[in-house]
């Protein structure tokens, strides 16, 4: 699977990269984006952990490539009662990696424990007066208006995931992890070999049954394994990593450093494969702590961001590889507009946004930046944003 992420945005969006080689065997060695330090995709909301879960498990819907959502497990549905209650039906002959079937109350745990971390799913939970497992193969949600987004819901590629898993670990208390990985995707997570850090591996489910129907597209579509064995080699320094590859140790990065990818681009072995999708880069203000929670000090800032600058820093000059003038979606999807941007457009007045910060009433109360150190692209914009924020006059704890 590529990486796909659908965020709300500030920053701006880039179209991340992904080197491969060419090669033929049974065994594929990827660079990850980082280590797979929660493997729960429903507890947590980083993305290696989503794509580590589409490996080991399956979603009710999956999305294709038009952003439609397409049935994955289920075998289709009937919707009645003026959209009130849709019955799902699951294909014939799911099973999960410990040989038990896929059953309907299993479907319905999951879904719970989903929702419950879930702001689509929540919402998909506060139209619902009751979602049940009448038989092994059928979920029923008996709602309490007509809820047409019920698929993206439940078939959702952002974060967390929308997976399914057995009835006994989707008990768990949602704000506990599950670190049994028993899923019903097409390759079993491999326990014994994880190094947390340095490795993780994943084998081929010889019980997997891929759809019968439809394009392989995003997550929708027949899921094949095309390989025996998939390991993850966690290599932090960027470096290295390029190295690895261009040496043959492994076959994938996924997100390969932007300095590096001449020396990448000019290797005849290698693939360069943007993704056209990409991820949108946050900057989010914690909206209920002092200072960020005077909404006049939040406007006042949006006067000095400049997307360029944050997109210039983690991915060059390149143009091709990000775009500024970002709004809430990504640039090129459905949803994808620039309303409400005015804010962000146009010459940047520092003079004038440090005195709008002066009038919102801000004294110097201490701002802590949070920043992913071990992902260099969002490093670098954090490293702007903190730069940023000092020029203005804040107080900023890195």
């Amino acid at each position: 699977m590529k990486r796909r992420s659908f965020l709300a945005a500030t920053a701006g969006a880039l179209a991340a990269p992904h080197v491969s080689r060419a090669q033929g065997r049974s065994v594929l060695k990827i660079i990850p984006e980082g280590d797979l330090a929660i493997v729960d995709p429903v507890f947590t909301t980083a993305t290696v952990a989503r794509n580590h879960g589409y490996a080991v498990f399956d979603t009710l819907y999956g999305q294709d490539d038009t952003y439609q959502m397409r049935p994955q497990m289920v075998a289709g549905h009937v919707v009645e009662n003026d959209g009130k209650q849709w019955t799902l039906t699951l294909r014939e002959g799911l099973k999960f990696h410990d040989g038990e079937p896929v059953r309907g109350r299993d479907c319905v745990a999951s879904i719970r424990r989903f929702s419950a971390r879930d702001a689509f799913g929540q919402a998909l939970m506060a139209a619902t007066d009751e979602v049940s497992a009448p038989d092994d193969r059928t979920i029923r949600f008996r709602l309490n208006k007509a809820f047409p987004l019920l698929p993206n819901a439940l078939g959702k590629t952002g974060t967390p995931m929308p997976c399914i898993m057995p009835e006994r670990l989707a008990q768990t208390d949602p704000n506990r992890q599950v670190t049994e990985m028993v899923g019903s995707g097409p390759y079993r997570f491999v326990t014994a070999e994880r190094v947390p850090g340095s490795r993780v591996v994943y084998e081929k489910y010889a019980g997997y049954v891929p759809r019968g129907d439809g394009p392989a597209t995003f997550t929708a579509g027949p899921k094949v394994a095309h390989f025996e064995r998939v390991e993850w080699q966690v290599i932090p320094d960027s470096s290295t990593a390029a190295s690895a590859l261009m040496n043959g140790e492994v076959d994938w990065i996924q997100n390969p450093s932007v300095d590096l990818l001449p020396a990448l681009r000019g290797n005849a072995r290698l693939q360069f494969q943007p993704d056209v999708i990409g991820g949108i880069s946050v900057m989010r203000f914690n909206c209920i702590q002092p200072p960020f929670d005077n909404p006049a000090l939040r406007r006042a800032l949006l006067g000095a961001v400049d997307q360029a600058e944050f997109m210039t820093a983690s991915m060059g000059d390149d143009r091709s590889l990000w775009e500024d003038r970002v709004g809430l979606f990504t640039p090129g999807t459905p949803l994808a507009s620039e309303a409400g941007l005015e804010p962000l457009l146009g010459k940047r007045d520092m003079a004038k946004v440090k005195a709008d910060i002066a009038a919102s009433g801000y004294k110097g109360e201490r701002v802590v930046m949070l920043g992913a150190v071990d992902y260099p692209a969002a490093n670098a914009r954090s490293l702007v944003g903190v730069d940023l924020f000092k020029k203005l006059g804040l107080n900023v704890d890195f």
